[in-house]
Formats: structure tokens, sequence, C-alpha cells
């Protein structure tokens, strides 16, 4: 069903099943209708473009040549799946991607059947992949599993443990490598796209087939002979040597924007292959918008932004993001101690580290998407007495918890843990959520665990973890800016295990760990309106409490809530079984623990999740009220 040119064949794909109708020499005209269906949706809410722009070829060539969803394909990390939305029964939603109520940012299984796999960290697929592919062989089926990973998600341990498995089994499985570090070079020319043809068809297939059944007959030592002179001439030609090791056929490098080489290779590799192959494709991050081929990150991540332009719509700062603080602050401690040294795991933007870099290159350390690899290399720094910071998000330290464990808490060395994006973090949905990590390290023994309840607490506590040397020692900060107090120069060195009172009150005590601390005292102001005389401390360290404090704000109010924003089993519960331990619950002290609810929340506006969670000014009232049992009391009105 060939179409005019200026016919919009995308209001026409509704599903796969769709596209599957197209002629081959409609998807160059739908590939460009849908690159530029991804820029307008995304210069609407903001989110991944770039990632997504490199594979609209790819994705179109995917759905047109597979029988999805019964054939599953799986986009590693997610970044770049809103191609794939759209053409998945999604477009209609597609401006509503990371919105309440909205697309998630990443593949989502309860969204569509067209996502058989959740995603938004990295390096993930190949091993969900081959999960799949296992089920599917016991089951007697014979569908295909697709499995696309970044060159960055590579970079990965998890990734090479997968295809190791892969290449034992045996399994039919394509993996395809989206290599967008790289420009399209001559070697992914014609000649290049040539070979790669050749060599993933059905008569290469044959030859080499019967030139190994040949082998076989030969003796011992000409056969591993022969079979490593096939493998490196291959190798020679075409790249692949360490995936051939691996287990996998190798077919590439192919130009991954280039629907003519792209069709027939995923065809063949569709028809003949019966174990596990790797294609290797080459794309170009942000490809086909200017604005983003041209930026230092490819656009990677972007708030709303003109098309025409490409200008970001960015919001007016009030105050230096805690970010920004965290890595300023590093750097004044590191100009007067030079084994202050940092570490990240393929996020130096992210984690403010790369200016630190900018001021200590030789002491900084990107080890790629390796948090595994992170923390133990960390721990080994601390063995030769260095201060290393290993600043990791809340979400990703989750990745490395055996290590934090085994490598550095049980050994007792001084790794610091700067914990960014604590607690709720707005459109990036759960899986980038700071949920846990206050409660899978305060149950750490030797570990000191704190939490910055604005910038100048930040400041003081990477100035109090440069100082720490008799242990493992972590402090968390939330996503977004500070509350705007004016900073001091460089931190000062914190008590360990020491808290402080905030406000002085009578009758209600909120103790806050974290970032809820200007929502408490926002709701201490109109707890004092509605005649309930109240105590705002900052716990600062869930891990060593300061019990001297909590024993007092225990005996001398009749209400005690503490405020965190992270799940149960962190702070709360741990000052919890203290006061039931010395028995200062037995007096009638209403103790309630306000942290995120028993769910994932999703995507959201920030202040809109914390409402939601109970975590702001209102639910902090809501729930003194109730412990009084006086729900039906309500707070003066606001202006």
């Amino acid at each position: 069903m060939t179409s005019k040119p200026d016919t919009p064949l995308l209001d026409k794909v509704v599903s796969p099943a769709d596209l599957r109708q197209l002629e081959e020499a409609d998807l160059r005209q739908l590939a460009d209708e849908l690159r530029r269906e991804t820029i307008d949706a995304v210069s609407i809410t903001g989110g991944h473009l770039g990632a997504g722009l490199g594979v609209v070829e790819l994705t179109v060539a995917l759905h047109y040549v597979f029988n999805t969803p019964e054939d599953k394909v799986i986009w590693d990390v997610g970044h770049q799946c809103y191609p794939h939305k759209i053409l998945t029964e999604r477009r209609d939603r597609i401006r509503t991607l990371r919105q309440g109520d909205g697309l998630s940012g990443f593949t989502k299984r309860a969204e569509s059947i067209y996502d058989p796999f959740g995603a938004a960290h990295s390096s993930t697929s190949i091993s969900a992949g081959l999960g799949m592919a296992a089920g599917r062989d016991l089951n007697g089926g014979d569908n295909n599993v697709i499995a696309v990973i970044g060159d960055g998600a590579m970079s990965a341990g998890m990734a090479y443990e997968a295809m190791n498995n892969a290449g034992h089994l045996g399994s039919r499985l394509i993996v395809i490598l989206n290599d967008n570090d790289m420009s399209i070079a001559p070697p992914v020319g014609a000649m290049s796209a040539y070979l790669a043809k050749l060599v993933s068809g059905p008569t290469y297939q044959t030859l080499r087939d019967a030139a190994k059944s040949l082998a076989k007959n030969l003796p011992k030592q000409m056969f591993e002979k022969a079979a490593r002179a096939e493998e490196y001439a291959r190798g020679f030609w075409t790249g692949g040597t360490l995936f051939e090791e691996l287990g996998f056929y190798y077919v590439g490098p192919v130009d991954g924007h280039n629907l003519e080489h792209l069709l027939p290779i995923l065809k063949n590799v569709r028809d003949t292959h019966h174990g596990p192959v790797l294609i290797h494709a080459v794309t170009q991050k942000g490809k086909g918008y200017a604005p983003a081929e041209g930026a230092k990150d490819k656009y990677h991540g972007v708030a709303k932004f003109d098309v025409v332009t490409g200008k970001q719509a960015k919001p007016k700062a009030n105050a230096p993001s805690y970010t920004n603080v965290f890595a300023t602050s590093l750097i004044k401690e590191a100009e007067t101690d030079d084994k202050v040294v940092a570490i990240t795991a393929a996020m130096p933007d992210g984690t403010g580290l790369d200016l630190f870099g900018e001021a200590f290159p030789e002491r900084t350390y990107d080890v790629g998407i390796a948090e595994q690899h992170a923390v133990t290399f960390a721990a080994g720094l601390a063995t030769e007495g260095y201060k290393p910071f290993a600043a990791i998000y809340s979400t990703f330290l989750q990745r490395a918890y055996d290590q934090v464990i085994h490598d550095v808490a049980i050994q007792g060395l001084p790794v610091r843990f700067p914990i960014d994006r604590a607690g709720l973090v707005g459109a990036d949905g759960p899986t980038h959520a700071g949920a846990f990590d206050t409660a899978f390290l305060t149950c750490l023994p030797g570990f000191v665990v704190m939490a910055a309840a604005d910038e100048v607490e930040l400041r003081h506590m990477v100035a109090t973890a440069v100082a720490y040397d008799d242990g493992p020692i972590s402090f968390r900060y939330p996503r977004g800016e500070g509350v705007g107090l004016d900073m001091p120069e460089r931190g000062s060195v914190l008590d360990i295990g020491k808290g402080v009172i905030r406000r002085e009150g009578t009758k209600v005590a909120l103790l806050s760990f974290g970032g809820r601390m200007a929502e408490c005292l926002k709701a201490a102001e109109e707890l004092d309106a509605a005649g309930l005389s109240t105590t705002v401390a900052d716990a600062r360290f869930a891990k060593p409490l300061d019990m001297d404090m909590i024993r007092r704000l225990a005996r001398e109010h009749e209400v005690l809530v503490t405020v965190e924003e992270g799940s149960a089993g962190g702070f709360g519960s741990h000052v919890l079984t203290r006061l039931a331990e010395e028995g200062l619950l037995d007096n009638g002290l209403k103790v309630r623990t306000l942290a995120l609810p028993d769910v994932y929340l999703d995507q959201d506006k920030p202040d809109v999740m914390y409402a939601r969670a109970g975590l702001d000014c209102d639910g902090i009232m809501k729930t003194v009220f109730t412990a009084l049992g006086s729900a039906s009391l309500s707070a003066p009105q606001r202006a």
C-alpha cells in the first residue's frame, strides 16, 4: 500500500500490526515522521530525547521484521523507548510522558503488552531476555527474544555475566548492541553492510556449518586451529572477537540509521540463527535534530524546550541545588586535604563530580556503569589511606549492596557515601526514587548514617565525612534546590550522633531526619496557631541516634512524630525500637512514624507526590491531630 510522499503514514500506524502492512519503501518516510513526533512530544513533556532519536530507524525495523508482541523486544534502561511507545498503541498518550497519571518515561509491564520487561536501571536486558528465551524453550515455543542494549550499558559486569550464560545455554537470543559512542564512519559503509549481510545470511551459515562438520573429522589439534582461524579471520574483517569468545555469533558493524542495511540483516538473523547472536548497530545519539546532535550530552535528558531553537525552559533558581552544594563543599575540603578522592559510576554531571573533576582531575575516577566495582574500588583506596567519596544516587546504590556490606562495612573501612536523589524524584517515578537507603544502611553495624535537612547541613556533613576515619559514613540529600539559606564558606565538623533542636515547644515534638525539615517548621507554626505548642528537632543522624535528645522529647511532650523521606524500616523504626527498649512508651507517649507509604509511587510533581505520601505540612498536622484524638480540629486557613 505505497502512499504519496505527503501522506502522514504515522496516522495510519496505531500498532506494529499496522506497520507491517506498509511497503518497505514507505519505512523511510515513517521513520522521519516518527522522529518529528518524538521531538514534538518531548518538547512538551521534557524527558530523555537523544537516546530515542538515535534508535528511530532501529525501532521501525524491529517492529517491521519481528512479530511483536509475540516476539519480545526489551529496551535496556528504557531511555530510548519513546519511539517504541508511539508505535505500540500509545501515541494518543505520548504527551503525558512522565506526568501524573501519564505514561512512564521507561518501559513498564503494567502499561503495555509491548513492554515485556520494565527497565530504568541499565544492563539488565540480556539477563531478562535470556530468562525469557529459556522459558520459551521450556514451553516449546518458537518466538524471538531481542534485547537492545547501549554501549554505555555494556560497561556493566551484569551484561557480560548474562552473555557468558547465554553462550553456555545456547538458547536462541538476539542482542543488538546500540553503539552510539562513535560517528558513522567509513567502516560502517557499503562494504561493512555487505559483509554483515553476508555473514548473517543462510549461504555463509551453510558453508560455515559444513566446514565445521568437516573439521570435526580432523585431528583435534588441526580442528582447534581451523576454528581459531575462522573466528579471527571474521573478527579481523568485522570485529566482535570478544563476543565470539562469549559464545555469540557476531554480525556487524552496521549503520543503524540505514533501513536498507538493517532490514535484510534482521530478517536473516530472524530466519537462520539458532543460538545467541549479537548485531552491532552504530547509531548517532540525537540523530536528526540539530540542537541535540550539537549538544555535549546529545540532549540525554531535557526540560521542556522550543522545537525551533532547541532552547530549554529552565526554572529560575532561587537557591543552589543540593548537588552543587555537595560538589563545591567537597572541592573546598579537597583544597586542604590531598587524601580526598571522588568516584562516580558514569554520572559525573548528575552527582556534581564534573566540577570536582575540573578542579582535581587526578583525584577523580569515573568507573562507568559499574556501581559494584565503584564501591569495592573505593574500599581499596581506603585501605591505602585515602578518603574516597563514592557519590552514587540512592537508587543506584541498591545495585552495590553486597559490596557495601562485604567489602566496606564488615572491614570497617572509611568509605564516604554521598547519596544524591534521596526521597521522591518526580518525573522519573518509582524506579529512581531514593526510598530504601536509610533502611538498608542503618541495619549495618558500625555504619554512620546522616541526612541533610538543608543545604547548610549538607555542607557540614561533607566536612564531617572528611574528618571521620573510624568506619563507613553516609549522608543523603534530595534532588533539586536548597531552601535558600546563607551558606558558610566551609562546613563545620558535627559531633557524631548528635542532633539539634530547631524550635522549642511543650506539647508536640516533630523529629525530622532529612529534607522534610522545612515542612516540619511550617507545620509547627500552624500547630502553634491551633494551640498546640510544638518543638522541632533535626535528628541529623539515624545511626547512631541522639538518645539524649530523643529521651528529652519523649519525656517532655505528649506527642512525638518522626518524619523521614524514606521507607518504613528506617529512621522511625529505629527510634521506636529504642523507645520501647528504654520503657519510654509506657508513660502514655503518643508516637507516630511518618515515612513513605508501602507502595511504589508513580511519577508526578514532587510536591504532589509528597502530599500523597502524607509528608507535607498538611500530612504532618493531620497526623498530630489524629494522635491527639482531635481529627476534627482544623488548622487556620493559609493565605
